[in-house]
């Protein structure tokens, strides 16, 4: 399979299990979040299922797909800017967001969505070890290595924004290359 075949897959895996979440309107509220370097929330969201995705195919982990992409997409679903109102949400500073902002997710998430138990493993301990319980399931665990890899590739500016808009016409998402 060529490169260009393997992100064609990718792309209609995500829009197969994670299109639900993707033209959800509180989840395009993500777009307003920066959440590393230049990158939103919503962006960065898309990056770590992808990489997930990519992450699953390489180990052959044989993971479930639909819960692996829905928790990718959700585990940063805390709707708010961190960098700067982030106590009114239970953080005490900025700096501890990383903390905090996993049951903020995990809350939104439930209220928006019906997750299974493993989504909401994966929302819930993507941070691990801040969470200090660590993930109960692989697809957790791809998406807690996924989220580290991406959030260093955002923040030394390796991984550049890709996700320009989301469509207001249409309930899909654009990406450019």
């Amino acid at each position: 399979m060529t490169r260009h075949e393997r992100h064609k897959r990718i792309k209609e895996i995500l829009e197969q299990h994670g299109n639900e979440i993707l033209i959800s309107k509180r989840f395009k509220k993500s777009f307003d979040f920066i959440q590393h370097g230049n990158m939103t929330v919503y962006e960065h969201s898309i990056n770590v299922a992808e990489r997930a995705l990519r992450i699953n195919s390489f180990l052959h982990a044989k993971c479930n797909e639909r819960e692996l992409v829905r928790g990718a997409l959700l585990h940063d679903y805390f709707l708010y800017d961190w960098h700067i109102d982030g106590k009114d949400k239970g953080n005490l500073h900025p700096k501890l967001h990383g903390f905090f902002h996993p049951s903020t997710a995990l809350k939104n998430a439930s209220r928006d969505f019906i997750l299974t138990d493993r989504e909401k493993d994966i929302i819930k301990k993507h941070m691990w070890p801040l969470t200090v319980v660590p993930p109960l399931c692989r697809e957790a665990w791809i998406v807690t290595l996924a989220d580290k890899y991406c959030s260093t590739m955002e923040t030394i500016g390796l991984h550049k924004a890709k996700v320009k808009a989301v469509t207001r016409d249409h309930d899909r998402y654009i990406t450019i290359r």
